[in-house]
């Protein structure tokens, strides 16, 4: 499986890019842009993650693919999950929230002023039972 370069192989830095091509009409981008969450993963980790979803996450089924043991192949999806938590920006991770839930960023509001003390339990209950 081919995935973008993370590192530059000079010097060890992170890796950016900053052009696209379509080989069909030769149409370019340029800018700067970070790649994607997965291509920080080794590729044993992205293996591992492409058993993971073909097995939909059942991890006996993974357990007995691999030959390993339960506690290996947790210890595997955890390392997993701890690059991909690393790398993905919070501002990555609140985008996806607002497009799943339209008033979480209303929600958050409501919470951070409860724990300011700026509103009643009470209030944010009724207002979090409005949005």
């Amino acid at each position: 499986m081919r995935k973008l370069l993370e590192q530059c192989p000079g010097c060890g830095g992170p890796m950016v890019v900053t052009e696209m091509v379509c080989p069909r009409c030769q149409t370019q981008v340029r800018g700067r842009y970070n790649p994607c969450p997965f291509c920080a993963l080794t590729g044993d980790q992205l293996v591992f993650l492409r058993l993971f979803v073909e097995k939909r996450g059942n991890l006996r089924d993974v357990e007995r693919e691999l030959g390993v043991s339960y506690p290996t192949v947790r210890g595997k999806l955890e390392e997993v999950a701890e690059r991909l938590a690393a790398v993905s920006a919070p501002v990555e991770r609140a985008g996806v929230i607002a497009s799943v839930d339209p008033h979480a960023e209303e929600r958050r509001e409501i919470l951070r002023l409860v724990a300011e003390g700026k509103l009643s339990a009470r209030d944010a209950l009724e207002r979090l039972r409005g949005a």
